[in-house]
């Protein structure tokens, strides 16, 4: 099923636009199961549009969605995604097929499927174990459960091998990668482990890693959805400056 892309807007009258970020979704989202997060962005003047991505990896259509996108967005233009979504965002940027000043990786999956992430909960219904995989967030867990165009199960389905190719590519191949990237990962992500995104991101010439605590695989959607959706907007607001990798607010 093919969604409508959903588009979250600053408030008007207020702020002007701050930039635009364009999100893909993962295995068995649409792009409503996004709305907390888009309203959160646009609450701090940043336009968010949620781009429904295929399942399979034929890009075209995507690709022209995504640049059609980006030619009329006030900048900084960032391409992110969430589980396959990050794949397929990462894909478009590493072809030069589409070009943006930044990249926003969440919850990047591994080449394997879920089996032993299955296993790991074993002793849970399959639904339950879904959930427990994606969000510790009861809110976002409703919400997955109420959604009748929430595809349940396709999370157990093996990542498609043109894109689970893209975590083997030699590093000269990320050399069209010129924008700096923030890859995010949940630092209790049973289906992909942390190792799996550090290693890729070692692998980017300009990244940013940042790991949430206790989080499962949807760390855009999980219990910490404020820190995290705080934690982007610090990095957007670095990234208008020219040093995404450096923080505004520093601790002493």
């Amino acid at each position: 099923m093919t969604h409508e892309t959903s588009t979250y807007l600053p408030p008007q009258p207020g702020p002007a636009v701050r930039g635009t970020v364009i999100l893909l979704p993962g295995r068995g989202e649409h792009p409503g199961v996004y709305e907390r997060f888009g309203r959160r962005l646009a609450s701090d003047a940043y336009t968010v549009h949620v781009v429904d991505a295929p399942a399979s990896t034929d890009s075209k259509n995507l690709r022209d969605q995504v640049a059609a996108l980006a030619s009329n967005a006030v900048e900084p233009v960032i391409l992110a995604g969430s589980d396959t979504g990050a794949l397929h965002a990462l894909a478009l940027v590493t072809a030069g097929k589409v070009d943006v000043d930044g990249v926003l990786l969440a919850g990047t999956p591994g080449a394997s499927a879920a089996s032993s992430a299955f296993d790991a909960l074993d002793g849970a219904g399959e639904w339950d174990q879904e959930l427990a995989l994606r969000t510790s967030c009861p809110a976002h867990r409703g919400r997955l459960t109420e959604d009748a165009e929430f595809a349940r199960g396709d999370l157990f389905e093996p990542v498609p091998e043109q894109l689970s190719a893209l975590l083997h590519l030699e590093d000269a191949d990320f050399e069209a990668v010129t924008g700096h990237v923030l890859v995010l990962h949940g630092g209790s992500d049973l289906l992909a482990p942390p190792a799996l995104a550090t290693a890729l991101a070692e692998r980017l010439p300009r990244r940013t890693v940042a790991l949430v605590r206790n989080a499962p695989h949807d760390v855009l959607n999980d219990a910490s959805h404020r820190s995290v959706a705080a934690a982007v907007v610090q990095w957007l607001e670095a990234l208008r400056t020219g040093a995404p990798s450096a923080p505004i607010v520093e601790y002493a």
